[in-house]
């Protein structure tokens, strides 16, 4: 395939139900230019393997794009790429993450969604109706609350913005120092700490990197208020799950709501399923939209036809 060719087939590799691929499938060709047209990896030919310059992937194995030889960039439909970033090799082919708009619009719908869960004490009368307790609980006002949100990127920082548009204090982190109209901000190691100590909520919306794996330990778990609260709509592995597990059960952390772990669906004898003070989300935050990223994907690949440009890819050294 020619970068600047009117005609080309583009693999689709992606681990989906066979009905989600299909949808997929259907939305990307709807969109794409004339005379371009997506297949699944196992549909092609051997010589359409060969020429493939681009291929459109979500959540692959990336041993599989092994079998493109001349591939120069990939097009996630996933915001995160950990997985790719780390097995892919050094000199592969170009990481190009999917930045929808209408995806952090969606995160910060959930981000305020289960704040608010979080905020009007939801678990705490979920148990109560359990035992059939009539309760009423003192309410705070949401200025009354800080939540942190650790991870400035487009996804925290439209969830921050969406949280201080509905009263909350807001205070955020980020590996690099960002400045935010109307949000204080923090960075780095001793930044962690400080955001940390502030958090009645905290909000994990960070990348998975070998610098955030295992980030929220139990020194980090400790360094939070007693009885404050976690959401992670990050990546699993971010979380230390034994220490959250601890702090979970001694009280010090009051409630955790967990959409992504580090094994996917969450394995039928893990504690948080049973455990009280987990809320257990099957990975559904913040879905990729088929319509919106399907156009996205369109016009990416178009420009790259036309010109030749690949469109602004992972750092490889920092993993996003």
């Amino acid at each position: 395939m020619s970068a600047r060719g009117s005609h080309g087939i583009l693999p689709l590799v992606a681990r989906a139900h066979a009905e989600e691929l299909q949808d997929w499938l259907e939305a990307l060709n709807k969109v794409l230019a004339s005379g371009l047209e997506v297949k699944l990896l196992g549909d092609l030919t051997p010589e359409e393997r060969q020429a493939a310059e681009v291929a459109i992937v979500a959540n692959p194995d990336p041993a599989e794009l092994l079998n493109l030889p001349n591939l120069k960039w990939v097009h996630s439909l996933w915001a995160g790429v950990e997985r790719l970033t780390s097995e892919l090799p050094k000199d592969g082919p170009a990481i190009v993450r999917m930045v929808d708009p209408q995806m952090a619009e969606t995160m910060s719908e959930a981000v305020l969604a289960w704040t608010l869960y979080l905020h009007r004490n939801m678990p705490r009368y979920a148990r109560q109706q359990a035992r059939k307790a009539w309760q009423e609980h003192t309410l705070k006002l949401p200025s009354e609350r800080t939540i942190t949100i650790l991870g400035l990127g487009n996804l925290g920082k439209t969830a921050a913005l969406r949280l201080k548009a509905n009263g909350f204090n807001i205070c955020g982190w980020s590996r690099s120092p960002k400045q935010i109209d109307g949000i204080e901000t923090h960075s780095g190691d001793d930044g962690f700490k400080t955001a940390l100590g502030k958090a009645d909520i905290a909000v994990l919306l960070m990348p998975l990197t070998p610098d955030t794996k295992g980030m929220m330990d139990a020194t980090a778990l400790a360094s939070m208020p007693a009885g404050a609260s976690l959401i992670n709509f990050a990546r699993g592995p971010i979380i230390d799950d034994d220490a959250l597990l601890a702090a979970l059960d001694n009280g010090h952390i009051d409630h955790a709501v967990l959409d992504v772990f580090a094994t996917e669906p969450l394995p039928e004898d893990h504690r948080y399923w049973d455990h009280p003070a987990v809320t257990v989300l099957p990975h559904i935050s913040a879905p990729t939209i088929q319509s919106t990223a399907s156009r996205i994907v369109a016009r990416n690949i178009a420009e790259y036809m036309k010109s030749g440009t690949i469109p602004e890819s992972v750092d490889r050294s920092r993993g996003y």
